[in-house]
């Protein structure tokens, strides 16, 4: 498929491709706009690792990227998120919002986020859950030293006392001169500096603990407080619809494609050539009218673009024939109501009106239907004819309100159409009329549904294919032609049939409306409605300038 063929299939589908991008978006902006607001804010933490002289730098890193999305997990666990639900009063220990932490790359931050149509909520939220997270990684921290300090304490504290008791004995025997208080007074003195030895060590070894709990806790700070959203974040409206615009045009695009895949109906000039073989000489526009009568447009409005594409195409149909002079032609089609017979009547009417004496032969004896667009009588005719031992055509003819058209109807409806077309006496009459007129043009049914075209298609010198655009699919296309092929049929080519509008240049009413006769009156009403309002404005303005002062006469 050409590029030009792309455009083609969106501008025929434009309208859909319009509707539902309009459709899809203002669907968006509507559940948009009915949505509930949501509000978020954001608290920044910042970690800092406890300093281990052991690990070398690569270690750390590791360590420090770990720790980071341990933090970020343990912030959004249970426990934790109970304990904020309690502080805040909330029932139920529910936090009725979004929490989501995300550590930030290559940095020791970490950004909690949270959100929910409270925008009271969710500031307290986001302010009062580090809190928690910093208090409870605390204990957690300290629970790791707590059973040796306890340990030490307790150890400390009997030393102390056993130092109490030993300073006290010390000092009840102080200013005795006994022999015996002064060996206990000396077992005393070195007991109190064992005491006092042991008090030392285990001070030490106390603080050494405290030392090594204080660098080992990670150090958790508020970075960046959460502050009071005043806009929210979701929905976003315009976003919205632009994208749902957006995919509403792409699924319309590719529903108008699959739809031109899918279709296999004959619509241009280049689908007759690819489906049957057969150039398209010409090209007519669907035109609506209220009876047959009104069908002959090129009658009734000879100025029309409609007349002029049908001149178009005799003049097409007369070049397809230089070499031998076309003077017999059959129009048929492949299905019924596909405009056969409008394009006979029309196609007649051109010829009749380039000075041709034409004759336009109703040759379909199951469903005629030209005697209507002529208005004349349909009981006098080919069948008469044909039934006539002595036939003479001139009494059959009837003229027509075209100048040089005459029309030979049906006839009575005979119950053996297929057999009186074949027979010798229609040869004989086709002979006969050839010396009446200049052209000789048939109506005959459409080629699959019955014989009657297959039968005068080798009995005539070319047949014309009136094909409807967008309806004949190129399947039965293909059959018809093929079966006129097999009658040796000399087919000229395709009229491509009740064309759109849209493809057919969209200036068919403006031009038939201003060339009618009924527009050319509306036109002139129109014109002298708009000089007298013209002249009374002009009027009105003369006779105030008029009465003006400064205005003076013939300046």
């Amino acid at each position: 498929m050409e590029l030009r063929q792309y455009f083609a299939v969106i501008w025929r589908w434009l309208w859909l491709i319009v509707l539902g991008t309009l459709l899809a978006g203002g669907t968006a902006y509507i559940v948009s706009r009915n949505m509930t607001p949501i509000y978020r804010a954001s608290t920044t933490l910042l970690i800092n690792q406890a300093r281990n002289p052991a690990m070398t730098d690569y270690t750390s890193l590791i360590t420090s990227e770990r720790l980071a999305k341990t933090y970020a997990e343990l912030l959004t666990k249970r426990p934790i998120l109970e304990e904020v639900a309690r502080k805040l009063g909330l029932e139920g220990d529910f936090l009725p919002a979004g929490i989501s932490v995300q550590p930030v790359r290559d940095t020791q931050l970490i950004e909690l986020s949270v959100e929910s149509d409270d925008p009271q909520l969710v500031m307290d939220i986001a302010n009062i859950l580090p809190e928690v997270f910093i208090e409870q990684i605390a204990e957690m921290q300290l629970s790791r030293f707590a059973s040796s300090k306890e340990n030490l304490s307790e150890q400390l504290a009997i030393i102390e006392n056993d130092m109490e008791a030993t300073q006290q004995a010390l000092n009840d025997l102080q200013g005795s001169d006994s022999a015996a208080d002064q060996a206990e007074l000396a077992r005393l003195q070195t007991l109190l500096t064992q005491h006092q030895s042991n008090y030392a060590s285990l001070l030490s070894s106390y603080e050494g603990i405290r030392l090594a709990e204080v660098q080992a806790m990670d150090n958790i700070v508020v970075a960046e407080p959460a502050e009071l959203p005043r806009y929210p974040i979701k929905p976003r409206k315009l976003q919205n619809t632009l994208l749902a615009a957006v995919v509403g045009c792409m699924l319309a695009v590719g529903v108008a494609f699959l739809i031109e895949y899918l279709d296999d109906t004959i619509k241009s000039s280049e689908d007759i050539s690819q489906a049957m073989g057969l150039s398209t000489l010409g090209a007519i526009t669907r035109f609506h009218s209220p009876d047959d009568h009104d069908r002959l447009i090129t009658a009734a409005h000879p100025r029309s673009p409609i007349s002029e594409e049908y001149r178009a195409l005799r003049t097409n149909i007369q070049y397809s024939t230089v070499d031998k002079p076309l003077r017999t032609l059959l129009v048929t089609s492949v299905n019924p109501t596909e405009g056969k017979t409008t394009t006979v009547a029309n196609l007649g009417t051109v010829m009749a009106q380039a000075g041709l004496s034409v004759i336009v032969v109703d040759s379909d004896l199951r469903r005629p239907a030209l005697h209507n667009y002529f208005e004349v009588s349909k009981n006098l005719g080919l069948t008469n004819a044909l039934l006539d031992k002595n036939p003479n055509p001139d009494g059959y003819l009837q003229p027509t309100e075209v100048e040089n058209l005459r029309l030979l109807a049906c006839g009575p409806l005979p119950p053996n159409p297929s057999e009186l077309l074949n027979s010798q006496r229609m040869r004989d009459l086709i002979e006969q009329l050839k010396e009446e007129a200049d052209v000789l043009l048939f109506d005959s049914p459409p080629i699959l549904a019955v014989t009657d075209a297959s039968i005068l298609a080798n009995q005539v010198d070319g047949v014309l294919l009136v094909v409807d655009a967008g309806t004949t699919r190129r399947e039965v296309a293909q059959r018809g032609k093929e079966q006129l092929d097999k009658v040796g049929a000399n087919v000229l080519g395709a009229a491509l049939n009740k064309l759109s509008h849209k493809g057919a240049g969209g200036y068919y009413y403006y031009y038939y409306y201003y060339s009618s006769e009924e527009g050319e009156e509306r036109r002139k009403k129109r014109r002298h409605r708009q000089s007298r309002e013209a002249t009374g404005v002009m009027g009105t303005i003369r006779r105030w300038a008029a009465n003006l002062p400064f205005v003076g006469r013939g300046d």
